[in-house]
């Protein structure tokens, strides 16, 4: 019906008489409302291809010619995941399947004649002595097999119909898909044909109508039934945990909870401009849902937003910042430790940060540390028998003064001096002033003097380290630019050991880093990459895919999918399994999390004009 028939239907008549009748056009008054009305498109305006040829063998649908098959022959037995390699096609296509239920006692009746038949057939040809069958003696037992466990109720008779339409952009597509589809199904003894002059019935069976049109069906009983239902496939789906994203070769959702594997570490490599914070900050949103806490070291002040999105905290470490973390600080000890192991490791973790803050001790200069350290600390009465809940910890320049009356400690003592006295005494050498009692933290160090950043971020994880052995919660810390930590062997040890030690304490190492060699070249990248269950790989750089490729054991398809992976593609690890996934956001999350500048300047010209307004 067109747009005027519309019209005209409602009000009758015709606006012109035909030319040469003599009749006279009659006047139609058209309402404003009823051309209104007329115009709303309906549902199947929306759907509807523009165009559609059927065709014996196929039908053109606008632009892509879709094909319908049916599965016509099973082999005698069917083994679980035989469908699996369909599903998994990287291809376009709809399934369907209709499963029929069949009445037992009606069953029972078609089975007592079978078998008779097939005894019957037996017995003649002993009669005339003909050598045996194996086929039909198979068939026998088979269908006395099956009519026990019928009339024992541990199987059903189903009419089961397998329907595929596949899609392509051409025939010569249409016929590629067609072959790989009946090669992967003949390899183990499943034949399809094509719909013949029923393509229209096969589509309308496979469109998500539940309606049986193509009524070509096969008898199964329950068990070989059971193995068709695609659930069998290379899919991340569990009942529990956040959505990382979709997979890309069969849509299906990538659900896991990183919480639930061996350990709960993870791994991120990807080039500057993939996706890495992205796909982490939505990771971060999702989890703060579960009740996960969630603390961040921020290299590039990418996590701000999002702080203040979620009402978390954001500490700017820098020279000129007012946050300060004395890194003498000591933690409570835990039920399991005593105060003697707190000071004992604490004393270890600050010969390492001296070690990288100083450029490096000679072996007399370390035991010269070591002893300092102790000694600094039992100025302000803390020794193995104190209360750490009522103690001051002593500052930097405490230690450089117990230090300063050691002998042979000049060289030590200069070299701290612009810690303590110097442009860099304001982030060190005074109190802490940190608080992270809250669900998201977010320690920035990207206004921190590149020669300060491991160091700024080496006392920011200890400083979280013993936060987090003081009680025991479901935490995610999320290590950014990672490479930073790995230039440095203390850094890089310390990193490690979290990795190791963090599943005793319910935390989570998310470790994320776009230089995979710098990272793969320290003597603990890998070990990191083996205690990480979890491994995220977005697009990589030509220059870093080998070594991407040797270190997780990846086949030439995965190695040229992250090389032509877009923004938010790569693969996902969990455990044994992976899966090509794709990272997708909603449209609020996209704005609490987004990282692309133009995004960012329109949010924050949009909300400066609110606040404008307000005011």
């Amino acid at each position: 019906m067109s747009f005027l028939d519309k019209i005209l239907g409602k009000n009758g008549g015709s606006i012109m008489g035909r030319a040469g009748t003599g009749l006279k056009a009659s006047t139609v008054a058209v309402l404003p409302e009823d051309i209104y009305e007329a115009a709303n498109l309906e549902l199947q305006d929306v759907v509807a291809p523009s165009a559609l040829k059927i065709e014996p063998k196929a039908i053109n649908l606008g632009e892509k010619i879709a094909r319908t098959f049916f599965i016509i022959s099973y082999p005698r037995f069917l083994s679980d995941n035989w469908f699996s390699p369909i599903i998994n096609l990287d291809k376009i296509f709809d399934v369907s399947i209709f499963i029929h239920p069949i009445d037992t006692s009606l069953a029972l009746r078609q089975f007592q004649k079978k078998v008779a038949e097939v005894q019957s057939q037996i017995n003649v040809r002993e009669t005339r002595g003909m050598v045996r069958d194996p086929m039909l003696d198979t068939a026998y037992q088979d269908l006395e097999g099956l009519r026990d466990s019928l009339m024992q109720a541990q199987e059903k008779m189903f009419d089961v119909g397998v329907y595929i339409t596949v899609y392509a952009d051409n025939e010569m597509e249409l016929f590629k898909i067609e072959n790989e589809i009946k090669s992967i199904l003949e390899s183990k003894l499943i034949y399809i044909k094509p719909a013949l002059f029923q393509q229209e019935e096969g589509f309308k069976s496979v469109i998500p109508i539940g309606s049986d049109l193509l009524g070509i069906h096969q008898k199964l009983n329950s068990e070989p039934l059971s193995s068709i239902f695609p659930f069998i496939s290379f899919d991340l789906t569990s009942d529990k945990g956040i959505l990382y994203g979709v997979n890309r070769h069969n849509s299906s959702l990538v659900i896991f909870d990183r919480f639930s594997l061996e350990n709960y570490n993870s791994v991120t490599f990807a080039k500057s401009g993939s996706g890495k914070s992205y796909a982490t900050k939505l990771e971060i949103l999702r989890s703060l849902m579960f009740d996960v806490d969630v603390i961040v070291i921020d290299p590039e002040r990418e996590y701000e937003y999002l702080a203040e999105a979620v009402g978390g905290r954001y500490f700017n470490i820098s020279l000129s910042s007012d946050h300060h973390i004395n890194p003498f600080d000591l933690p409570l000890p835990r039920e399991d430790e005593t105060a003697e192991d707190v000071l004992r490791s604490n004393t270890i973790n600050l010969v390492k940060l001296f070690r990288l803050m100083l450029g490096g001790l000679t072996p007399e200069e370390d035991t010269m540390v070591d002893r300092a350290i102790t000694e600094t600390y039992a100025i302000k009465d803390i020794t193995p028998n104190s209360d750490f809940g009522n103690i001051e910890p002593p500052l930097l320049s405490d230690f450089e003064m117990v230090l300063a009356g050691m002998d042979g400690s000049d060289s030590v003592v200069e070299r701290l001096k612009k810690y303590t006295r110097g442009t860099w005494s304001t982030f060190l050498n005074k109190p802490s002033n940190v608080d992270i009692n809250k669900k998201f933290i977010v320690f920035s160090v990207r206004d921190m003097e590149d020669e300060l950043k491991p160091v700024a971020m080496y006392i920011v994880m200890n400083y979280i380290w013993n936060a987090i052995r003081k009680n025991l919660k479901k935490r995610l810390l999320v290590i950014d630019e990672a490479w930073w930590m790995m230039k440095s062997e203390d850094t890089a040890s310390f990193l490690y050991s979290m990795a190791k030690r963090g599943r005793k304490y319910y935390l989570g190492l998310a470790t994320i880093t776009q230089d995979t060699g710098d990272f793969m070249k320290s003597e603990y990248g890998e070990p990191i990459v083996h205690n990480s269950s979890i491994v995220l790989l977005l697009g990589q750089s030509p220059t870093a895919i080998d070594v991407v490729k040797e270190t997780f054991h990846l086949t030439d398809e995965e190695k040229y999918l992250l090389l032509e992976s877009g923004l938010g593609e790569g693969i996902f690890f969990a455990g044994l399994k992976h899966v090509a996934i794709k990272v997708i956001a909603s449209y609020t999350e996209d704005q609490i999390i987004t990282s692309d500048p133009s995004q960012i300047l329109s949010i924050r010209k949009a909300k400066a004009e609110l606040e404008a307004a307000g005011k």
